[in-house]
This record gives structure tokens, C-alpha cells and sequence, in this order.
């Protein structure tokens, strides 16, 4: 992680709370993927998709070579993903349990619709 020499004029902390609220106020995906876009350059933005893609693989046990097989993400990549989703801040746990509630929502909701 870069390090900056010189004492910045607000602590990394604020700003690090400044851009989560920032995140939190998107209304939708497209919103987040517009941000996302402006926020990240292109190779920053691929490895955060290669991290998130990988964690389905990881909380189904499948292994780190099939994998790396079915998603080309490298293994150094999948071996990190899977020391935060044990060793992290629960990051990871939390937004693919939301996510998956979502998904069973937004399911159950069209078959609703449908019925």
C-alpha cells in the first residue's frame, strides 16, 4: 500500500470514512459502476472484479489450481482472497451474504410477479 512521506493535511482515516460514505450514497449498480469507472483506472478496476470473482470459488471449497483453471485469476490472487475471507475484517463475508439475499429477494419477487 503507497505511503505518503508528508503529513497530509486530513488523516487517511477520515478519508478512507469520507469514501465509504461516498460509496454508501450510490442508489443502484450502474451508479457504482459509473464511480467505480471514474475512481479506478482500468487495471485497478480488473484486479477488485478478479478478487470479488474468485470468493464463490473459495466458499465452496473448490481448489486453488480449478480455480485459477476456470477463471485465470492467479494463484498468489486466490490465495490472498482466501487469507482475508478467514484472517480479514469479515468484508468479504458480509457483501456476498448481502448480495446472495438480494439474489434470493429479487428471485422470489419475480416469481411473484409471475404467479
Amino acid at each position: 500500500m503507497k505511503r505518503r512521506s508528508l503529513d497530509p493535511e486530513t488523516s487517511s482515516e477520515s478519508v478512507e470514512l469520507s469514501l465509504c460514505e461516498a460509496l454508501l450514497s450510490l442508489k443502484n449498480a450502474d451508479e457504482m459502476l459509473a464511480f467505480l469507472r471514474d475512481l479506478c483506472t482500468p487495471a485497478e478496476l480488473e484486479v477488485l472484479v478478479d478478487r470479488w470473482r474468485v470468493v464463490p470459488y473459495l466458499l465452496e471449497g473448490v481448489s486453488y489450481r480449478e480455480i485459477h483453471e476456470r477463471t485465470a485469476v492467479s494463484i498468489t490472487t486466490i490465495g490472498r482472497v482466501a487469507r482475508y475471507l478467514n484472517q480479514g475484517n469479515g468484508g468479504y463475508l458480509a457483501a456476498t451474504a448481502r448480495a446472495s439475499r438480494r439474489r434470493a429477494a429479487a428471485k422470489s419477487a419475480a416469481g411473484k410477479a409471475r404467479a
